[in-house]
């Protein structure tokens, strides 16, 4: 496996547990950013969450690898609406203390997100 490649798997595997765990430290920090239409927001906060952290451990073990890259492809397609909420809703903005502008600038980074899951499905 080339450097590269390893060095965005130790790094996003990293990234996915400390935002998971931030999950449940800081609920109110993502349940900000639930958009009305969705039930049991808190619910569904802790159970990203949970699949954070557990697709981020199994992203470091190359047994799990590809299993672990597309269930954070399904994880961020599934939160895609929150990001989108914020976007749209000045209240969770002013709750994050970011700009619109910026909300809108973070959704893009969703693809290359995807982009990196599916490149380390294949091991």
């Amino acid at each position: 496996m080339d450097r590269f490649k390893k060095m965005t798997i130790y790094f996003m595997s990293v990234g996915y547990i400390y935002v998971g765990i931030r999950h449940f430290i800081d609920p109110d920090f993502f349940l900000a950013i639930m958009p009305d239409y969705l039930p049991l927001h808190l619910e569904a906060v802790y159970l990203s969450g949970f699949f954070e952290i557990l697709l981020g451990g199994m992203l470091l073990f190359k047994k799990y690898r590809k299993v672990a890259g597309w269930g954070l492809i399904a994880l961020l397609i599934a939160v895609f609406p929150a990001n989108i909420y914020l976007a749209q809703n000045e209240m969770a903005q002013q709750t994050l203390n970011i700009s619109q502008t910026t909300a809108i600038v973070r959704l893009p980074f969703q693809a290359l997100f995807i982009g990196l899951a599916y490149w380390h499905t294949k091991i």
